[in-house]
C-alpha cells in the first residue's frame, strides 16, 4: 500500500530552525518550538485565500527558556504544554483561555534536554538530556511537580522518550545504539519497616538491534508495535512476546531513507 502526502498549508513565523511540533489532543491546535526560543500556537484560519494563509499563528510563548527549545507536548487533557531546552530546563505552561501562563519551570538536568513525554495517566511528566539520564516528574492536585526518580540506564546521550498510550511504561532510546524499558515496581522496604515505596526500574532493554544512535521511538496503538528510528536510515518493529512481556524485533528495513 503506498501512500501520497501533499502539503496543504505553510506556517511561517519562527525566525531560525524548527525543532519539534505537536499537536493539541483534539486537533485544533499545533505547538512548535525551535531555536528562536520561542514556542507558537497554530489555529487553522477561517479566512485562508493560499496555503501560505491557511493557519494562523495565535500565540507565541517567548522569554521562559534561554536556548533552542528542542521539543513541546501538550497534556494529554490539552490544558498544559512542556518545553524543554538546551538551557537544561522544562517549564509548564498551563492555557487559560487563549492565554497561556508558565506555572512551572524544572531544574535538575546538568545539560541540554532533548525530549518530553507526559504519561498516559497524567501523573507523571518524563525529561531526558545530554546529561545521559531521565528524569520523572510527579505532579499532584495542585500542579507541582517533584522529581520522583532519576533514572541511569544509558551510557550516552538520551534522545528520546515516550510512553505506551495505555499504561505508566515508559521508553527511552540514546545514542548509545539501544532502547531502555522502565515501569514502577514495588520496592524493597527496610526491615524495620512495613511499608514499600514503589520505584521506577529498567524492566528490558533493546540491544544488539541498532548499530547506531536511535533518535526516535514510536507507538503504533491499533497494532501494540514499536517503531523505531536509528542512525544506520533503518526503521526497526518491536512487539511485545505475550509470555515473556519482553520486546521481540518483529520487522526491520535497513537504509530505510537513503
Amino acid at each position: 500500500m503506498s501512500v501520497r502526502l501533499e502539503e496543504v498549508a505553510v506556517l511561517a513565523g519562527h525566525s531560525e530552525c524548527v525543532w519539534h511540533a505537536s499537536w493539541h489532543p483534539n486537533g485544533s491546535l499545533l505547538a512548535t518550538c525551535g531555536s528562536d526560543k520561542t514556542i507558537r500556537i497554530w489555529s487553522p484560519s477561517r479566512n485562508a485565500k493560499t496555503p501560505q494563509d491557511a493557519w494562523d499563528c495565535v500565540a507565541t510563548l517567548e522569554d521562559a527558556q534561554g536556548r533552542t527549545i528542542r521539543a513541546c507536548e501538550w497534556s494529554r487533557n490539552g490544558q498544559y504544554i512542556a518545553s524543554v531546552s538546551f538551557d537544561a530546563t522544562t517549564v509548564i505552561w498551563e492555557k487559560q483561555g487563549d492565554v497561556y501562563e508558565v506555572i512551572a519551570s524544572l531544574e535538575g538536568h546538568e545539560s541540554e534536554v532533548k525530549s518530553v513525554a507526559w504519561s498516559p495517566s497524567g501523573s507523571y511528566l518524563a525529561t531526558c538530556s545530554r546529561d545521559k539520564s531521565v528524569w520523572i516528574w510527579e505532579a499532584d492536585a495542585d500542579t507541582d511537580f517533584e522529581c520522583v526518580s532519576v533514572l541511569h540506564g544509558h551510557s550516552q546521550d538520551v534522545k528520546f522518550v515516550t510512553w505506551h498510550p495505555d499504561e505508566d511504561l515508559l521508553f527511552s532510546t540514546s545514542y548509545d545504539d539501544t532502547v531502555c524499558v522502565w515501569a514502577e515496581r514495588d520496592g524493597a522496604s527496610p526491615p524495620s519497616s512495613y511499608l514499600t515505596e514503589p520505584e521506577w526500574t529498567q524492566v528490558d532493554a533493546l540491544t544488539g538491534y541498532h548499530p547506531r544512535a536511535v533518535f526516535s521511538i514510536h507507538w503504533n496503538i491499533s497494532t501494540n508495535v514499536l517503531a523505531t528510528g536509528c542512525g544506520d536510515d533503518g526503521i526497526r518493529l518491536f512487539q511485545a512476546n505475550p509470555s515473556t512481556a519482553k520486546f521481540e524485533l518483529v520487522y526491520q528495513q535497513v537504509h530505510a531513507h537513503a
